[in-house]
């Protein structure tokens, strides 16, 4: 198990420690107010991310190249589909890892991109000919 799926919890579980031995019952509710707030942040912007991706269509995004530049390894698949505001078509077997990723644009260009445990490890960009050669002129 990864050290980072255990820090959150035990910095809650502090947080919430030390709320109550300097403030009592009340610094114990404010402290787990704070947690529950912070939390449902996470899960509307994680809401509006998929509502988001869902409203297009799968494997679709405006441009495969700008996305490509922005990419960065270990960045989380939420983040990519940010990104790309849409759902990859998924080239991989479901549920196996590693999951791979497609996206293509209106010039028939696609990322594909890899994804190891949900973080980013690789992605490739494949242009077609006539992309390059419309962008040269």
């Amino acid at each position: 198990m990864q050290f980072s799926k255990l820090l959150i919890p035990l910095v809650g579980i502090c947080v919430l420690y030390l709320g109550y031995r300097s403030f009592g019952w009340a610094g114990l509710a404010m402290t787990s107010g704070g947690i529950v707030m912070w939390a449902l942040l996470h899960f509307n912007k994680m809401l509006f991310v998929l509502k988001r991706a869902a409203s297009r269509p799968k494997g679709s995004t405006h441009s495969a190249v700008m996305i490509s530049s922005k990419l960065k390894k270990g960045d989380s698949l939420l983040h990519v589909l940010a990104l790309t505001e849409s759902l990859g078509l998924q080239e991989s077997l479901s549920n196996t890892q590693p999951e791979i990723f497609k996206w293509c644009d209106e010039y028939s260009s696609s990322v594909s991109c890899t994804f190891d445990d949900g973080k980013l490890s690789s992605w490739s960009l494949d242009r077609t000919e006539s992309e390059v050669t419309k962008l040269d002129n």
